[in-house]
Order: C-alpha cells, then structure tokens, then sequence
C-alpha cells in the first residue's frame, strides 16, 4: 500500500511531469491565463491520463507484449490518447459549451500532449502493472492540474499588480513558471 501511495505523490510533487519533466508545457502556458478554464483542462486531463494509462497497460500487457509488437507501443498509445479526448471533446461540448469555448484549441491538443503519451510509455519501461499505471497517470494528472491551477492563480493576482513594461507578458509567466519549478524541486528530497 504504501508503494502505491508514493506513486501518486510521486507523480503528483516529486517528478511533475510540468515543473519537473517540462512535459506539457504548451498547454500549461497557454490555458493558465483564468482559473476556471485552467481547472476544466485540468480535470479533463485527470480523466484522459488515468483511462490512457488503464487501457495503455491493458494493451501493452495482453496484446503488444505477448505478440511480440513492443515496437507498436507509441503508435498505439497515441491512437488509444487521441480516442479518449474525442470523447472528452465531445462530453463537453455537449454540457458546457462555454468550458468547451474557453479551452479552445488546446483541448485537442491533449492528444499531443507530450505528458500524456510519456507517461504511458514511461509506465511500461518502469514495469508497472495495471494498479501501478492507473494510479501513476492520476497522480501525474492530479500534479499537472495542480501545477496548471496554482499558475493560474498566480496569473489572476500578477494581472492587479503595476509591472515594469519589460516585465509584462510572457517574461513574468515565465518568471513565475521558473519559480515554481524551484519550489516543486524542493520535494526530490522527500523518502518515505
């Protein structure tokens, strides 16, 4: 039990796969501007990653693996990625237009979200079995919505703030971005 506990707070503080990996990032940067939309990208990328890596480690272990098509892995996990935000897509629009409106282009990019397909593939080289990935792609998911969350609030606070000219925009995004990452360093050095 406590093997799969530090799993998930492995993938959720020790090795963000945004702060720590630098996997994710466009999207990261890019939906981060309000809280709202930051938090809906951030659930939807806590059910595609957890049902990817589900059926990713269903496939890699009953099909790929036993035939012998290891080699077909990326592809495979991709198509598997690209189904699953389809059907996100096609939830939301159906039940919240406006969260739908609002992500914008950067719901479909989920299917080519590096974090994604990299934590399928980082769960089959690490040897997971099927508990293991599941709870390994909600923990990634949950310390990427956390990331995404905590960088739109920062950009909602940094917005009231008077920056020097230089400063506004991109630059303190970044800035902040980096300041981040050097806090969720500060977690490599937890053991259990």
């Amino acid at each position: 039990m406590k093997e799969l506990i530090l799993i998930i707070i492995s993938g959720a503080l020790i090795n963000n796969v945004v702060l720590n990996q630098f996997l994710g990032i466009c999207s990261f940067l890019g939906v981060s501007r309000e809280m709202k939309p930051s938090a809906s990208l951030g659930g939807a990328v806590i059910f595609v990653l957890t049902v990817a890596s589900a059926v990713a480690s269903l496939l890699y272990d009953y099909v790929l693996a036993p035939l012998g098509m290891d080699f077909m892995k990326t592809i495979v996990f991709i198509l598997v990625i690209a189904a699953l935000v389809q059907i996100v897509e096609m939830f939301l629009k159906k039940t919240s237009p406006a969260i739908y409106k609002s992500l914008g282009i950067f719901l479909p990019l989920i299917t080519t979200n590096c974090a994604v397909l990299g934590v399928a593939l980082t769960n089959v080289q690490d040897g997971y079995n099927f508990i293991e990935s599941v709870l390994s792609g909600f923990g990634t998911a949950v310390g990427y919505t956390l990331a995404i969350v905590l960088l739109a609030s920062i950009r909602e606070r940094i917005r009231e703030e008077d920056l020097p000219e230089p400063l506004r925009g991109a630059p303190i995004v970044l800035i902040a971005a980096a300041l981040m990452s050097i806090a969720f360093m500060g977690f490599s050095g937890l053991s259990f």
